[in-house]
Formats: C-alpha cells, sequence, structure tokens
C-alpha cells in the first residue's frame, strides 16, 4: 500500500506524492457518501461509473465514464490511474479484471476481489451460503431458459419470486402467482438485469414476520486483526424489491439476533476482507433465513446517517483504510424515499424547505443528472425517541418534497 503498498496505508495529502488514492466503481448516491467520507479523512478519491455526471462525479477528484463490465476498459483504467485501493459499489462489474488486478498486485479490492465476484449474481453467493456454509435459505432454483423456468417454479411451488441473477434495486423482479403469470415474468427478468445473462434465480416465498438488513463491518482491532462487529439490526419496507423506508433499530428477540449475526459472521468471514457488509435476513420469531449480502453500504443503511455515531459510508471508509470503528448506535430513526415521479432531463424539488421545518429531518438530495418515475432521487431522514416516531416524521418529510421538472 501506500507508499510502498503497506497496509494499513500511511494518510497523506490528496494530489501529492504522499496521497493515498482510492478509485470507486460505481458512484451513485451511496458511492458520493463514501468518497466524502474518505474526503474527511484526507484520501485522493477517483469516481468511475456509466455515465456522466453521476452523484459520486460531483464530488470526486476525477471522474471517468467507462463500461465498467469490460474488463479490457476496466483494467486500462486502473492501470492507468493506478489507485491503491479499489471499492466496488455496484453489480455490474468484469470481476474478472478485478481478480487479475487483485493477483498481480496492482491494488487492494475491497473487501476482495473474490467477494465482489460472488456477489455480483445471486447464484454465486446463494450457493456458498446455502450449499457451501449450510445456512437456512428460502426454496430456489435456477433457470437459464423459459422451460426450465417452468420446473424450477414448478419444483419451488407458487407463489414464488422470479428474479434476474444479476441486478439491483428490485430491476427484474416480479412475483408469481400461477403458471400463467410466468411469460410475463421470464421477459421482465430478462429486461431488467445489469448483464443479459438470461439466467434467473426462483425462490419460494418464506412466511417471516420481518426482514431486516444486518450492517456487519470487517475492521482491524487494536490487537492487529481483523475483528467483526455488528450495527443495530435495520428493518424496512420493500415494494417490488425495492427498499421504501428503513429503520433503526428493529426490535429482535435475543435468540433471532444471535442467530442473525452468527449467520452473518459466517458468510462475510468466507468472504473475507475488511469493510462493511450488508447482510438481508429473513425473521420470523426465533427463526431466521440468510436472503443476501452484498459487500459494500447498503441503501437501506442510509438510515444510520441519521442513528448512528458513524454512519455506514464513514464505517466502510474506516475499515477499507484499516482505522478503528464504532458502530454504536446514537438514538432511533428511520429513513423514506423521494421518488423522481417524472421521465425528466431536469429536476427541481418544491417542498424542501417545509420538510427541513419538521424536528429531526434532514435530506439527501441526490444530484442524478436524470429523472426517472421510479427512480431515488433524494432520501428524508429522521431521528426520534422511538422508530414509530421517527418512521412517521420521515415519511411526512418525503412527502412534503415534490420533484418537478424544470419549466
Amino acid at each position: 500500500m501506500h507508499p510502498d503498498r503497506q497496509w494499513p496505508p500511511l494518510l497523506g495529502t490528496p494530489c501529492s506524492d504522499a496521497a493515498v488514492r482510492v478509485l470507486l466503481l460505481g458512484a451513485g448516491e451511496l458511492g458520493k457518501e463514501v468518497l466524502i467520507a474518505l474526503q474527511r479523512l484526507g484520501v485522493e478519491t477517483i469516481a468511475v461509473d456509466r455515465y456522466a455526471s453521476a452523484p459520486g462525479h460531483q464530488v470526486a477528484h476525477r471522474a471517468h465514464v467507462i463500461d465498467m463490465a469490460d474488463p479490457v476498459a476496466l483494467r486500462a483504467l486502473i492501470e492507468a490511474e493506478r489507485p491503491h485501493i479499489v471499492v466496488p459499489e455496484i453489480e455490474a462489474i468484469a470481476t474478472e479484471a478485478l481478480l487479475g488486478i487483485e493477483r498481480d498486485g496492482l491494488a487492494r479490492v475491497v473487501p476482495t476481489a473474490r467477494a465482489a465476484q460472488l456477489t455480483m449474481n445471486r447464484e454465486g453467493i446463494r450457493r456458498l451460503a446455502a450449499e457451501t456454509l449450510g445456512l437456512p435459505t428460502s426454496p430456489y432454483r435456477f433457470a437459464s431458459s423459459y422451460e426450465e423456468l417452468e420446473a424450477a417454479a414448478k419444483a419451488v411451488g407458487f407463489p414464488c419470486v422470479v428474479k434476474p441473477v444479476m441486478s439491483s434495486s428490485g430491476k427484474g423482479q416480479s412475483r408469481v402467482d400461477s403458471a400463467k403469470d410466468l411469460p410475463k415474468a421470464w421477459d421482465y427478468a430478462n429486461a431488467g438485469g445489469r448483464v443479459a445473462l438470461g439466467r434467473v434465480i426462483v425462490e419460494g416465498f418464506i412466511d417471516f414476520d420481518y426482514e431486516i438488513t444486518l450492517l456487519t463491518v470487517r475492521a482491524l482491532g487494536g490487537s492487529g486483526a481483523i475483528e467483526t462487529s455488528f450495527c443495530e439490526p435495520i428493518g424496512h419496507v420493500q415494494v417490488a424489491g425495492d427498499y421504501v423506508e428503513s429503520w433503526q433499530p428493529q426490535p429482535m428477540n435475543a435468540a433471532a439476533l444471535d442467530k442473525a449475526r452468527a449467520y452473518a459472521r459466517a458468510v462475510t468471514g468466507d468472504l473475507g476482507g475488511t469493510g462493511i457488509f450488508g447482510v438481508e435476513l429473513f425473521v420470523r420469531g426465533d427463526e431466521v433465513w440468510f436472503s443476501e449480502v452484498s459487500p459494500r453500504p447498503h441503501d437501506t443503511g442510509m438510515v444510520t446517517m441519521a442513528t448512528q455515531w458513524q454512519n455506514e459510508f464513514q464505517l466502510h471508509a474506516r475499515a477499507l483504510l484499516g482505522l478503528p470503528v464504532d458502530v454504536s448506535l446514537r438514538n432511533p430513526g428511520a429513513s423514506a424515499v423521494i421518488y423522481g415521479g417524472h421521465d425528466a432531463r431536469t429536476l427541481v424539488f418544491d417542498g424542501v424547505a417545509e420538510a427541513l421545518a419538521l424536528p429531526g429531518v434532514d435530506l439527501r438530495l441526490f444530484g442524478k443528472p436524470e429523472s426517472f418515475v421510479k427512480r431515488r432521487m433524494g432520501v428524508a431522514l429522521a431521528r426520534g425517541d422511538t422508530i414509530e416516531a421517527a418512521r412517521a416524521m420521515a415519511k411526512a418529510a418525503a412527502a412534503r418534497v415534490r420533484p418537478r421538472p424544470l419549466a
């Protein structure tokens, strides 16, 4: 690492010979917050995305637009920029290039290139969790053709959920209640995947009470060894696979919390490296099922900007730099999504002052250069004495913000 590729790195001054350079692959709203957290620690930041003026591009020291699924283009950029650390922030990345970059010692990949490869599609991580680690999951099958989809749905049973093996924010995901819904689900999954793999996962339903994100941090401890710590569980509501609100802490009984932490420790320990992981789990009473894991900050974890002393982005930045972390909760809080509501190139936001006039409320407007009806353009954050009060306040604040196209 810097200056001679030591670990942990010696922090210096950005844009100098003493700089620690971190390159983010993916510069959306989550990446933007990671970049800000890194810059507060004196890190030189490089933001990469598939489109210009992404949120992270607007705050990084340098910005690039490339097809991150192109291994040649990805390798060439990293060879040109020579970052000390590469941080994948989305799924659609040429992970075979990351494996080569890590193997050749060009950069440290966070948490590891193997973790990025296994979690970039649902097949890799589901097989690891269920078949290698033996964690309980929903019943599942994979399908690479419509005929295989029919057989998979029959084996899993109806209702079921059909998802692309690689997508994000619920894209391409649909509930299937009977065989007549399968053609539409197949077409939607293939249109919604980040990469056109023509492969889907069919998941059986679990009758759960609630679902959580357990933010799990692997960071260097005082002894110099990697230690695992857990944020308080985050509850959330999803619509069509896309999060619309979250809150922290989600109440859990001790037995379920112990299982959730054990499952999260097992899967993140196998993936290795340092950084934050968003582990998604279903809970019913004392029972817990593993769902998915992201080796990066999680969208439901934006609530930590209102609840924790160190939010998920600060935790990720500190962990990837080999610095101490503090996962303690400051107060209950909640988040609520602000959608664009329009297909438009340029938006303005009415109601911002009215939203911020509510007690304990903050906003993040992401600065995305183009709006879609169901594109996340911002989030309302609220703290409160209880999660119920915080949820009500966050939703009220989000409702007051009214995006509209610039006339």
